[in-house]
C-alpha cells in the first residue's frame, strides 16, 4: 500500500482503487498546498499514521518519501487535454508535448535553481538588489530516446548552458522489460551537476529506474535528480519510490491504470509515434 496526493487545491481524500486485474494499487489523493498557491504529491510507503500526518515529522531526517508535482495550471491542462485527443495531428502534439515540457520544466527550476545575489546600476544611475542564476553549477540533461527529447525541446532555451546526454531504450512487448540501445552518459558525472530525466510516459517505471541506476553509478547524486513526465501512472510512481524514496517527480497528469500491454490508460496512446508521425 502507498499513499499518492494529486495536485488538487481542495483537501479532501479520495479513496478510489484501480489497476488491472493483475494489478491493483490503493489510490488516496490528498493536497499539500505550499503558499504560493502549488501543490505536492506525496508517494511513500508510511503507515495510515504517517499518511495522515502528511509525513511533517520526517522532513529533517533523510528523504523516505518520493515527491510528485502536478502544477495546477491551466495550460498543463490546456496542452494534456490536446495530447490526449485521438484527433490531434503528428505537428500539433508535438508542439503540445514542446509546450507542456517547458511549463513543466519552469515549475521544476522554480525552487531548485541555484542563484547568486549581487547588486547591479541602472540606467538611472541607482543601484539595486538583484539575482542570478549561479553559472558555476553544472546542469545534465537526460532525455529517453524518443518521445522524451520532446519535452526538452525547450531546455536549451531556458538552460543554455547545459549539457545534453542522450539514453536510448526499447520495451519488449511481451515482457515489458526495457533494455538500453544506445547510451551517451559520460563515465562520470559531476555528484554536484543538477539532473533533469525526461521521459514522455512513466508507465510501468523500468526505464526509468534503469536510468536512473546507470547515472548514480557513474556519480549522480540522487538528491540531485529530477524526472520530467507528460503522465505517469502508479505502477511507475511506485517502483520509483521503492528504488529512489527521495526522488522528486514533475509531470502533468497522474493517470490510474497501465493496461497489460503497458500502456496508460486513458492515457495518450504511443506518445513517440504520434510526436514522430510513425503510427
Amino acid at each position: 500500500m502507498w499513499t499518492t496526493a494529486k495536485q488538487q487545491m481542495h483537501g479532501h481524500q479520495h479513496p478510489r482503487t484501480t489497476g488491472t486485474a493483475s494489478t491493483r494499487h490503493q489510490l488516496i489523493f490528498r493536497s499539500k498546498t505550499h503558499g504560493d498557491g502549488r501543490c505536492a504529491g506525496l508517494v511513500t510507503r508510511a503507515s495510515s499514521t504517517d499518511a495522515q500526518s502528511g509525513g511533517e515529522k520526517k522532513k529533517k531526517q533523510p528523504p523516505s518519501q518520493m515527491l510528485v508535482y502536478v502544477p495546477p495550471h491551466p495550460l498543463v491542462k490546456h496542452w494534456m487535454g490536446v495530447m490526449r485527443s485521438v484527433d490531434t495531428p503528428t505537428p500539433v502534439f508535438r508542439s503540445a508535448a514542446a509546450e507542456l515540457g517547458r511549463i513543466l520544466l519552469y515549475e521544476m527550476l522554480r525552487e531548485w535553481m541555484p542563484t547568486l545575489e549581487a547588486q547591479v546600476q541602472t540606467p538611472t544611475g541607482s543601484t539595486a538588489d538583484a539575482t542570478f542564476v549561479d553559472p558555476t553549477r553544472p546542469i545534465v540533461c537526460v532525455p529517453v530516446l524518443r518521445a522524451g527529447t520532446v519535452l526538452l525541446d525547450q531546455a536549451q532555451t531556458l538552460l543554455p548552458a547545459s549539457i545534453t546526454y542522450h539514453v536510448g531504450y526499447v520495451r519488449n512487448e511481451e515482457n515489458l522489460e526495457a533494455s538500453c540501445y544506445l547510451n551517451k552518459l559520460p563515465e562520470k558525472i559531476d555528484p554536484n551537476a543538477l539532473c533533469i530525466v525526461s521521459d514522455m510516459m512513466l508507465a510501468t517505471g523500468g526505464t526509468m529506474v534503469q536510468v536512473i541506476k546507470d547515472m548514480v553509478a557513474r556519480g549522480a547524486d540522487p538528491s540531485n535528480i529530477r524526472v520530467l513526465s507528460a503522465l505517469a501512472a502508479p505502477p511507475a510512481l511506485q517502483k520509483l519510490n521503492d528504488a529512489f524514496p527521495g526522488l522528486v517527480v514533475y509531470t502533468g497528469m497522474i493517470d490510474a491504470e497501465v493496461d497489460d500491454k503497458g500502456y496508460i490508460i486513458p492515457g495518450v496512446g504511443d506518445a513517440g509515434d504520434r510526436a514522430f508521425g510513425t503510427l
